[in-house]
């Protein structure tokens, strides 16, 4: 029997379907177990680890078993990947640690639009959803029916030469790259908070579980670690929301009930507004905004005075013969002040901003529920707010929708079915298993926020839960609160959350067991993982099989070019755990700006390539450089350590029409297509290639 034969045929996929369902068989029942074992009096300090390591050696068990040296096996599986398998494993490998970890966090803090300065919100779960309708219907059952191996090959069979093969490649590794470093942080964010190990050496925990997927088995073992990942991701984030929604509703179908608590949140938000606590807390954080703008009028002055006064209060503390902790305390504060001037003013100009933010209504935060910040009838500024929140929100969709189509790692996926009607039917069963989760992702939201509101806010300081303590220890960005006015009492504006914090810890928030915690945990590291070793793979596969061998055209076996393959992904994984340790960014933001740099790179001259005969080698490369170029160029003149080191007259001034930069793609894409259109007309080739494969 054939592969292809074999991938498709009922009795390959009932075995599969009874592996599966002894797979969560025993998910269950380790749940169960450790339920019971919690109730027992298991210690917190043991279910975290027990959780991280059964979870990752089950994934290196799958790694191992499914190691392979065959090209066809390493690079697409063999193409018998049945597609609801498939559509299961591309689901894991959507549900990045962005959308697991992320996503329900943007929907806390930006409500369901987002604002004018972080759009997002909803135009998260719209654009990444509609990509995979592009993907349906432009891209997938294209590429499948080429029978190709990477997305490369693409450019390589339909313009031949070498030029349009090297930009795609290199592309898939700078967008591949950006996506994979906020895999791995996420991995360390979650490592790091399961075994209380420090956040670097969590990141190599977690990296060893993707290793032994992905350099073992290729796209072979990647699928099948990807098929139990996702059942891992489904259950930790149906059982909390669902159980939540219970507690607070009545209902555990959180999709259909959440919408009363909205009601309640916009009564909350509106009794924050008049509060005349939360305007105190306001006020104070105006006033130490004021104190670091009043600093920064004379950096240098100021920056002596506070070593100064530092120095004084050590003195002091000795002489009154204080606590030693208060000593070590105030020695430590002189030791962490700026070292420099640039330093300070870099530091302190961070902190005013942070200050203003906070000063705002609602702590900085949208209403939950409106439409679009501002007033499209209200003050001048008002009127700005909105047409800049509204247009960023698209923008952003638009970036999200059509990078989905050109992302290399999901594009490779439908590569392992069968057929190329199988490819159209996987892109739609990968729609049904993602929609499971993305319904859930506003309720999550809501139900936290009214959880927060309801019985974080107004409790005392001295009876805050470990937990908070806990995570503000893996990193202050995720979690800070204090009582700046003094009151003792949590007001809604003195807490601070990081959007990578709300769904780790929303177990936690909910007073829910803690192996719920675990679980959501587990989720977080499956999504992450489960990206990550598509992303290694498709820069390990550009790299070597699409660059190193394709350029010098180097004699080496199917089995020798998949072994240095599996060493590039190697140093690959180390190289991008070694920039994840330096904690770059947060995890949505990194994420958004591959998706615009995969749609300005690929989409333009992959979709005019395959619906346009007319298309040449020469628009094709001028298109991917045009629309990389503007894409990158605007994003890099919005980094700060960019802008720091480059003159502001090569840089762009200011925002292009209020666009972000996260949404760097709305002027890539537009850039790309019109460039490859006007130079394929001008070139006017006698004869192109036609790409008509068979099966469409």
């Amino acid at each position: 029997m054939k592969r292809s034969d074999r991938g498709g045929s009922r009795s390959y996929v009932m075995r599969l379907a009874r592996i599966l369902a002894l797979y969560v068989a025993g998910v269950l029942g380790f749940l169960a177990l450790m339920t019971w074992a919690e109730q027992r009096g298991l210690s917190r300090q043991w279910i975290g680890p027990i959780f991280l390591f059964l979870t990752v050696m089950v994934y290196a068990a799958i790694g191992v078993y499914g190691r392979t040296s065959d090209a066809d096996e390493y690079y697409v599986a063999g193409r018998r990947i049945p597609p609801i398998f498939n559509g299961m494993a591309s689901a894991a490998d959507w549900m990045s640690a962005a959308s697991f970890i992320s996503l329900s966090g943007a929907l806390y803090l930006q409500g369901f639009s987002g604002t004018h300065e972080a759009p997002g919100g909803l135009a998260y779960l719209l654009g990444w959803t509609g990509g995979f309708v592009l993907v349906a219907m432009l891209i997938a059952p294209h590429l499948r029916a080429m029978r190709l191996y990477t997305i490369p090959d693409f450019f390589q069979v339909r313009y031949g030469g070498s030029w349009p093969r090297i930009i795609a490649a290199l592309s898939a590794v700078l967008c591949s790259f950006t996506y994979v470093v906020a895999q791995i942080y996420g991995v360390g964010l979650i490592a790091s908070r399961l075994t209380g190990v420090q956040f670097e050496i969590g990141i190599m925990l977690g990296l060893g579980g993707v290793l032994l997927c992905s350099f073992l088995g290729g796209m072979r073992a990647i699928t099948w670690t990807q098929v139990a990942q996702y059942i891992v991701i489904l259950l930790s984030f149906m059982l909390p929301v669902s159980w939540l929604a219970y507690k607070q509703l009545g209902n555990p179908v959180a999709p259909v009930v959440f919408g009363v608590q909205l009601d309640k949140i916009a009564e909350k938000e509106e009794r924050l507004l008049v509060s005349s606590d939360e305007r105190e807390v306001i006020s104070d954080y105006l006033q130490r905004a004021m104190e670091y703008e009043q600093r920064l009028r004379n950096v240098g002055a100021a920056l002596e005075h506070e070593r100064a006064a530092a120095r004084e209060r050590i003195q002091r503390l000795r002489a009154q013969n204080a606590d030693v902790g208060l000593i070590v305390t105030a020695s430590r504060d002189l030791m962490v002040m700026p070292r420099d001037e640039a330093a300070a003013r870099e530091q302190w100009t961070r902190a005013l901003q942070d200050n203003l933010e906070r000063a705002r209504d609602l702590g900085g935060l949208p209403r939950h529920s409106q439409a679009f910040v501002g007033d499209p009838n209200g003050t001048p500024q008002e009127q700005r707010d909105f047409r800049d929140a509204r247009r960023n929100f698209l923008a952003l969709m638009f970036c999200l929708m059509v990078g989905t189509a050109g992302l290399p790692h999901l594009l490779t996926r439908y590569y392992t079915v069968p057929t190329v009607a199988g490819a159209r039917t996987s892109v739609a069963w990968s729609l049904v298993f993602i929609a499971l989760l993305y319904l859930s992702a506003p309720a999550m939201a809501a139900l936290v926020k009214y959880e927060v509101m309801s019985h974080l806010v107004g409790s005392r300081y001295d009876q805050l839960p470990t937990w908070m303590a806990q995570w503000s220890r893996v990193d202050t960005a995720l979690l800070s609160v204090e009582d700046i006015n003094g009151d003792g009492i949590v007001q809604f504006g003195e807490i601070r959350f990081g959007v990578d914090l709300i769904m780790l810890a929303m177990p936690e928030i909910a007073g829910l067991p803690y192996v719920i915690s675990g679980l959501v945990a587990a989720g977080g590291l499956a999504a992450a993982l489960s990206t990550a070793d598509g992303l290694l793979l498709t820069i390990s596969n550009a790299l070597v099989r699409d660059l190193y061998f394709h350029s010098k055209r180097r004699k080496a076996s199917p089995e020798q070019r998949v072994i240095l393959t599996k060493f590039t992904l190697l140093s690959v994984a180390l190289s991008a755990a070694f920039v994840a340790s330096l904690k770059p960014a947060e995890i949505l933001p990194m994420v958004s700006a591959s998706f615009s740099i995969a749609a300005s790179a690929f989409v333009p001259a992959m979709v005019l390539g395959i619906f346009w005969r007319g298309t040449t080698r020469q628009g094709a490369v001028a298109g991917m450089l045009a629309g990389l170029s503007v894409t990158m160029y605007y994003l890099l003149s919005h980094a700060d350590t960019v802008r720091q080191l480059l003159p502001q007259a090569w840089l762009a001034d200011g925002l292009w029409w209020g666009i972000q930069p996260i949404s760097a793609g709305v002027f890539g894409v537009p850039a790309g297509v019109a460039v490859t259109c006007l130079v394929s007309l001008a070139t006017r080739p006698g004869r192109l290639p036609v790409v008509r494969p068979d099966g469409l």
